[in-house]
């Protein structure tokens, strides 16, 4: 059964790319780089939510274990994607892509990687919830 919740991944590469995409051509160079990062990180769990919403509808998560396990996998996919191909494909440094983790500097992409984890458990709950 988690075999089609990794295949459901693979369309969160390509709403990552779009999310990242209108930022750095729609709106980046007016609201200056970092307001544009948090900004995508709010449109990045928006759009992150309501994949995962319709995904854990059409294919109903068996247990809570079971949605933290999704939770996971996909935490452990995205971070390696992100550096995997952020820096042998997009050719960035390390740096420059640990550079999206610092918090003290307004980075919060890790908010996006923290409900990629959370989002599968709550959607499970408000799914078994709605049944009870």
């Amino acid at each position: 059964m988690i075999l089609k919740y990794i295949l459901a991944w693979f369309p969160m590469v390509f709403i990552g790319i779009a999310n990242a995409s209108i930022r750095v051509y729609g709106y980046r160079d007016l609201i200056g780089e970092l307001r544009a990062h948090q900004l995508s990180t709010v449109t990045g769990i928006i759009l992150f939510g309501i994949y995962i919403w319709l995904v854990t509808s059409r294919w109903r998560l068996r247990s809570s274990g079971q949605a933290w396990s999704v939770g996971f996998v996909w935490l452990g996919m995205t971070v390696v994607f992100e550096f995997i191909f952020g820096h042998f494909v997009m050719g960035n440094s390390w740096e420059r892509l640990l550079h999206d983790y610092n918090l003290l500097e307004g980075r919060i992409w890790i908010l996006v990687l923290l409900w990629l984890v959370v989002a599968p458990y709550l959607f499970f709950r408000l799914n078994t919830g709605r049944k009870g």
